[in-house]
């Protein structure tokens, strides 16, 4: 099971601490995920941002660490606002995420992040 200080992958779902204000956790269920992108996080692309959007389609959750960060994943749940997480170990967070949902989990095209 993977779990960092922000990302817990739980048996039904994945829980994101910090993604409501003002700390709010949020549960994504395992079979609600439609897929799930591996991208590369740049200084426009997730890095610089802590917390929140400028990009509605897209929300990162509360990461302090984000900026020292090179990975994250945009989360597909069929609505508007897709989640982009920065796990501490992307590689087991991925792994973790391939053995519990049904979808492809990859990057896709440039692999650039969502602006946020």
């Amino acid at each position: 099971m993977y779990s960092d200080r922000w990302i817990t992958c739980e048996p039904e779902g994945i829980r994101v601490r910090g993604y409501y204000f003002p700390w709010g956790a949020a549960r994504i269920a395992y079979a609600s995920v439609r897929s799930v992108r591996r991208v590369r996080l740049s200084a426009f692309r997730g890095r610089a941002r802590i917390w929140g959007t400028s990009n509605p389609p897209c929300w990162a959750s509360l990461d302090p660490g984000r900026p020292r960060k090179r990975a994250g994943f945009v989360v597909d749940r069929g609505r508007f606002v897709r989640p982009l997480l920065t796990p501490d170990d992307p590689d087991a967070f991925e792994a973790e995420i391939r053995s519990r949902v049904r979808v492809d989990s990859r990057s896709d095209g440039d692999g650039l992040g969502p602006l946020v």
